[in-house]
């Protein structure tokens, strides 16, 4: 058997990665996920460091803030345990399968274990930062019953 038809038949056996589809930050809508873009970091805050705690999965947790944004806007990141070295500001970051989180009525940004945050080559857009996405209220509508 020549080599060259073992490569083809061994590639067919390897699942085929979807091509991730990279969105830009003013298409990001609340209760939506899968998503993957490209950011800078505008700055990022402590918001929690747990150093001891009660439950063992708790226990050094770190919590950060960032504000990340393309071209078209901004939006907070919620960087979580190492997520939080990575972010930092002025880096260009790739996140995959991200999702939207609502807290306090705002859209964050989250990566949970499903997805990836990984720095990348050096973004060539300036972040527009006049259109911050979390800075934006939704409102829980409940739908009357008739």
């Amino acid at each position: 058997m020549s080599t060259a038809a073992h490569q083809g038949r061994g590639a067919a056996v390897k699942p085929a990665m979807r091509k991730p589809v990279f969105v830009k930050v003013d298409q990001l809508k609340p209760g939506t996920s899968g998503h993957t873009l490209v950011v800078k970091v505008v700055n990022s805050f402590s918001v929690l460091q747990k150093g001891r705690a009660a439950s063992a999965h708790l226990r050094q947790t770190r919590i950060s803030e960032c504000l990340v944004g393309d071209e078209t806007g901004t939006i907070i990141f919620t960087a979580r345990n190492d997520q939080v070295d990575i972010m930092t500001p002025g880096a260009t970051v790739i996140i995959r399968n991200a999702k939207i989180d609502m807290f306090k009525g705002s859209m964050r940004l989250v990566v949970d274990k499903w997805g990836r945050v990984e720095v990348t080559e050096p973004a060539n857009f300036t972040v527009k930062e006049d259109n911050n996405l979390s800075l934006v209220e939704y409102e829980l509508v409940n739908v009357a019953e008739e």
